[in-house]
Formats: structure tokens, sequence, C-alpha cells
């Protein structure tokens, strides 16, 4: 297991764009889009190993990663 591997990753259809759009709430929104959802996933899981690199190497702290239940409760207390 990575350390990518502990954060939300969401593939959806965006309607707007007419594509599915991948995104990683704790580390970025809107990091890839395409037309085949698997691919969009795949390449968004690339994406956030990059970003937990650069992280790294700039000597960031990564942002705690969150659950997909604390996720959900998350979007609740603003909705």
């Amino acid at each position: 297991m990575s350390r990518g591997d502990r954060y939300l990753k969401i593939v959806e259809w965006s309607d707007e764009d007419g594509c599915f759009v991948g995104s990683c709430p704790e580390l970025f929104y809107g990091g890839c889009h395409g037309s085949d959802a698997k691919a969009v996933f795949a390449e968004l899981c690339d994406i956030i190993e990059e970003t937990v690199l650069i992280y790294e190497q700039d000597g960031k702290l990564l942002p705690a990663a969150m659950s997909g239940r604390d996720f959900v409760n998350f979007i609740a207390k603003i909705a």
C-alpha cells in the first residue's frame, strides 16, 4: 500500500464538462478528466502519488486522509 492509497478518490460524471472528472478532496479538486471512468481513476491515482511525492520533496506535511465515512459526515455538515 502506498501513501496515496489512503486518500479519497472521487470520479464523477460532469454534465457541464461532458466527461468524467476525478478529484481528491484532501489534496486538490478537479485533478483530471476524460471520457472513460476507469482511465480517469487510473490517472487520478497517478496524480495523487505525484502530489504526495511533491509534498514529501518540499518537506510539507501531508493533509490528513479522510475515510469515505469522514467525507460523508463533512459534506452533511456543510449541506
